[in-house]
């Protein structure tokens, strides 16, 4: 099993099975490599569990011959992104009444987005094959940090505020969006 760990002021261990099948666990920065190490063994049946759900799922997709994305295609993606994005962001911003920095588009394995201490955002260029309410829901969940840096209660009542469908969007990119990250790595 390929684990990551990742280190950082968090207060609890999370774990996370990604599309290509790897593991990465969130833990606090005092949290003893052995702590680490029984969590993730006292975990494997969860962590299998999820294995064969992507398995069958890219299998599923595998059937129905979704083909890997060109450099090209990923490239065509990233230039309607950054067309596309930006003007989200602004929007919801605006809504929002937080300001933000540098938006920056990638081609991203594990994530949809991400917003720095510095409010710089970066969203995946796949974002453009996902329905526009999940792209939205993305710029909100980001936008959102730019008020609570973790996933506290506060921070999922403010994406509630702005968007109170949210949890739509969520369940399409925890049912779809692994084939949708899949496409850059098969």
């Amino acid at each position: 099993m390929n684990v990551t760990i990742i280190r950082s002021n968090r207060e609890t261990i999370a774990i996370q099975v990604n599309p290509d099948l790897t593991v990465t666990v969130r833990a606090p920065k005092r949290m003893s490599d052995r702590e680490i190490r029984l969590f993730v063994q006292e975990k494997e049946p969860w962590i299998q569990k999820h294995v064969e759900q992507i398995r069958r799922r890219n299998h599923q997709y595998d059937s129905q011959g979704l083909e890997p994305l060109t450099s090209a295609e990923l490239h065509e993606l990233a230039d309607k992104a950054l067309e596309y994005i930006p003007g989200r962001v602004a929007y919801f911003a605006g809504q929002m009444g937080v300001t933000y920095g540098r938006i920056t588009i990638r081609n991203q394995k594990t994530r949809w987005g991400s917003c720095s201490s510095k409010g710089n955002l970066n969203f995946n260029c796949l974002l453009m094959l996902t329905p526009p309410e999940v792209i939205d829901y993305v710029v909100v969940h980001e936008l959102c940090h730019r008020k609570e840096m973790n996933h506290s209660k506060a921070f999922w009542e403010e994406v509630a505020h702005v968007m109170p469908d949210y949890k739509k969007a969520l369940a399409w990119l925890k049912t779809e969006g692994g084939m949708v990250m899949r496409r850059t790595f098969s």
